[in-house]
């Protein structure tokens, strides 16, 4: 946005103007007004779609940036007969989107794909504005995008089940699997496009249709990809409801949990979140798919590139502000090199510059809202009084540039994991140093010594240690890695967690499979009628 401030000279009530005086605020510098305009966002937008078609008839939601505290745009929400009218046209549209060949419905995948492409710089920095994450992150989340879009591509002609032998003579066993139906997803404002695109790319290409509740907190970022999509639905003639956009607060996540025309909720965010919305689903004997929180380690031992660790450590702990579920909240080290690999971050946080996350200059950029600067004040405090010891302080900063109220200093503090603090998952950059000894062995305990079990990595070039941290004595986490940070997960393989991160697998793999209903069938082609088990039944 540039305003143009007008200054008058008043002379014998003749108004005559003076001059003009520009001022260039962030959006108008990084070309946000731009990528607004190409996403097709408006100063006030309908939060409800059923792919073409847009409309609204619920209270309005504000979006304001964290990076510099601006109003971007409004949405407004979704009512009960908003949602309704949604469920009708999602409904109808799976009628006829199951019946098109799934090698079709990943070709309007991979036109998605080619138009998410097309709007990568525009969506990447809507991203980073409404979110606060780094313009590379911003980037980075709609090349996730474009990446599972290639993924599903390819996997919608290899949606396979199994032939088996059947213990009859002359018949024949084979699995197949099915579209489900409806899927429901909430994300978070965390990723807010990467995980919808996750759940929705597969899910197409399995023949469902989607019903989405983007964050309250990012909900831009859900009209924008809505608009995106509904040009692949123009183009190709396709029926309204296979993509739809409900916007609003948990009230319109709880009609999606219970609602017994979903079979299957995809639901992203916190492990109390997470819980509500397992009840929920569980109590209709619907399917959930849960990406909840996580309380990830990395693990260095004697053998470990300090180097290596640092910069997996530091970018793990300080990147997208510590908002991601994979950030690294926990460095457990071994004590005959504790106090160099804490010398070294404590350095490597001293070269941090914290800023508009628009300019690629800056390292760090905002936390989501001041709710969560609260949050981190909170864990920094607790910390101490457990008997912690703060290595890098941290702060909210103030003056020009963080006028938002949302920027923070990342922090380093020494704990100890039966801390309280530490074991539970703040959302923050905030990045907990914890000392071992001994065996590798007394390392993976502390690891797995948290209810969360989404991440994990070990630095070390002993292959002894690697392997026990991958064997079934190792790592709890859903994902574990060796010589690589805990977050920078990609496309094709499983992501999610175990324990309190829910148990759901997204994106890669075999993770098609809970999009789909799986059917076992036998076929018999003799002109007889064993019975299985060598039963006799004579008639």
């Amino acid at each position: 946005m540039k305003l143009i401030l007008k200054e008058y000279l008043y002379i014998n009530n003749i108004t005559i103007l003076t001059k003009k005086v520009t001022m260039t605020t962030i959006a108008s510098q990084f070309g946000m007004n731009e990528a607004l305009e190409k996403l097709g966002i408006k100063l006030v937008n309908e939060g409800t779609s059923t792919g073409v078609e847009s409309f609204s008839s619920g209270e309005i939601l504000d979006s304001f940036s964290p990076v510099d505290g601006k109003l971007i745009a409004s949405v407004k929400t979704s009512t009960l007969e908003d949602y309704e009218k949604v469920m009708r046209s999602a409904t109808e549209a799976f009628k006829s989107f199951r019946l098109i060949p799934a090698p079709q419905r990943g070709e309007i995948v991979r036109q998605f794909g080619e138009k998410l492409r097309q709007n990568k710089e525009a969506l990447g920095k809507l991203v980073s504005y409404e979110m606060g994450k780094s313009l590379q992150e911003g980037y980075g989340e709609v090349q996730e995008m474009i990446d599972i879009c290639d993924f599903a591509v390819g996997l919608s002609r290899q949606l396979h089940g199994l032939t088996m032998h059947s213990e009859r003579p002359g018949h024949r066993m084979y699995e197949q699997y099915h579209p489900l139906g409806i899927v429901g997803i909430i994300s978070a404002f965390n990723f807010p496009v990467a995980v919808w695109s996750w759940n929705t790319a597969l899910a197409w290409i399995s023949g469902d249709v989607c019903v989405w509740k983007p964050s309250e907190r990012t909900p831009l970022c859900g009209i924008a990809c809505q608009n995106i999509i509904a040009q692949v639905i123009k183009e190709n003639n396709l029926p309204e409801g296979i993509s739809c956009l409900v916007n609003g607060d948990y009230k319109i996540g709880e009609l999606l949990t219970k609602d017994t025309r979903i079979p299957l909720v995809s639901a992203t965010g916190s492990t109390r979140m997470g819980k509500i919305v397992a009840q929920a689903v569980a109590a209709r004997l619907g399917k959930s798919l849960l990406e909840l929180g996580g309380n990830n380690a990395i693990i260095v031992t004697p053998d470990a590139d300090i180097k290596m660790t640092v910069i997996g450590a530091v970018f793990g702990a300080v990147g997208t502000a510590g908002q991601r579920c994979t950030s690294t909240r926990r460095l457990i080290i071994h004590e005959s090199i504790y106090d160099k690999v804490k010398d070294a971050l404590v350095a490597a946080y001293k070269q941090l510059r914290i800023g508009n996350p628009l300019d690629e200059n800056n390292h760090v950029g905002p936390l989501i809202d001041t709710h969560a600067v609260e949050q981190y004040a909170v864990a920094l405090n607790k910390v101490v009084a457990e008997g912690g010891k703060i290595l890098v302080e941290g702060g909210v900063l103030s003056g020009e540039g963080y006028e938002s109220g949302c920027y923070v200093k990342p922090a380093i503090a020494e704990a100890e994991n039966s801390f309280a603090i530490v074991q539970h998952e703040t959302f923050a950059p905030v990045l907990y140093l914890i000392k071992y000894s001994g065996e590798v062995d007394n390392a993976i305990e502390i690891q797995n010594g948290v209810a969360q079990g989404l991440s994990s990595a070990i630095m070390t070039n002993n292959l002894r240690e690697a392997e026990r941290f991958l064997s079934v004595t190792g790592s709890d986490c859903g994902i574990a890695n060796v010589n690589i940070g805990t977050s920078g997960a990609e496309i094709g393989g499983a992501f999610g967690g175990e324990k309190e991160t829910g148990g759901g697998r997204e994106s890669g793999s075999d993770a098609w499979k809970i999009y789909m209903r799986r059917q076992t069938n036998t076929i018999n082609y003799t002109t007889n009628l064993p019975l299985a088990q060598g039963i006799k039944f004579d008639l």
